[in-house]
């Protein structure tokens, strides 16, 4: 079988080095996901599949069946989970969670810390876009990193160069079938939306919507480095249940490295990935603006000049 993927490994670029130890794939059965794990395959990677069934259609079962399959044929070890269905409003958001938190349970039972997924450019501009509309800053406009770490895992995203049209491509020349995910019809979801009306109604418009978000991406990027940069020369100092930073450093910032400083200061407050809503950053501006007077409350935190600093600290310290 793995004879004719010799054209596969060719995705993961010519820098690609095998891993000494045994890794992870996110497969939903997709192109995408079937590309990158019969990439690593065919390059002698000791590479596992990890399945997991969100039960949003009733034929998902039956799919993850032949998934398993498909994995014993291909000496792949297979391991599947099925979710319940999401109870909330954001189907998506709860997938998500939910998956990861799969991942990261299997990651700590099978003592793997590297995860692959599929993503590619395609999925990038969506992405980008997406976040747009829902009023992320530079930050989140980045777009997905194509390594980072999330607990215990180390997630890589190899593909995420890669148009979905030559994945596609790769596997129809090594004669291999992937699965069509019936929920990627789904117009309800925002993403879906995007991709079968949105982008194609930019592209009869005469916009390539991928080269045009692709490239706000990496310019989030260059923005995003320059915004850090300039974070750095501002110390935040950790004192117990509050974080401060000089008020006139503060005060002398551009609003874009003030959001940043917030950013961070939420960061090392409440944990790494906290972050404030665009409507604190908002409010903190506008009272910046107005002096800073009598303080600033946020969600679970209030923002305070005390002598000469800024103080961010949580609320709950305010009630010992």
């Amino acid at each position: 079988m793995m004879s004719g993927l010799v054209s596969l490994p060719a995705l993961l670029g010519n820098g690609w080095v095998v891993p000494s130890e045994p890794v992870a794939v996110g497969w939903s059965g997709g192109a995408d996901s079937t590309a990158l794990l019969l990439a690593l395959k065919a390059t002698g990677t000791d590479v596992r599949a990890w399945h997991v069934d969100h039960a949003w259609h009733p034929e998902s079962a039956a799919e993850c069946r032949y998934l398993a399959g498909l994995a014993r044929q291909w000496g792949i070890p297979f391991f599947a989970a099925r979710l319940d269905l999401p109870a909330g409003r954001n189907r998506e958001g709860e997938a998500r969670r939910g998956r990861y938190q799969q991942f990261a349970g299997w990651s700590e039972a099978q003592r793997i810390g590297r995860l692959f997924l599929g993503h590619h450019r395609n999925d990038q501009a969506e992405t980008v876009f997406l976040r747009m509309l829902q009023g992320a800053g530079v930050a989140g406009c980045r777009g997905m990193p194509g390594c980072r770490r999330q607990g215990h895992l180390t997630i890589e995203r190899p593909l995420l160069d890669i148009d979905r049209q030559r994945i596609e491509t790769a596997l129809r020349e090594a004669g291999v079938d992937w699965l069509e995910d019936a929920s990627n019809s789904d117009l309800s979801l925002l993403r879906n939306h995007i991709r079968h009306r949105v982008f194609p109604s930019m592209r009869a418009a005469g916009t390539d919507p991928v080269d045009l978000f692709c490239r706000w991406s990496q310019q989030a990027n260059r923005i995003a480095a320059e915004l850090e940069k300039a974070t750095k020369t501002t110390p935040v100092d950790t004192l117990g249940d509050r974080v401060r930073v000089g008020w006139n450093d503060w005060l002398n910032s551009a609003p874009a490295v003030r959001a940043r400083l917030l950013q961070q200061m939420t960061s090392q407050l409440f944990g790494e990935g906290t972050t404030p809503g665009r409507r604190h950053i908002e409010l903190a501006e506008t009272w910046t603006r107005h002096g800073g007077h009598g303080g600033l409350d946020l969600s679970g935190c209030r923002l305070e000049r005390v002598r000469g600093n800024l103080h961010l600290r949580r609320s709950d310290a305010m009630l010992r």
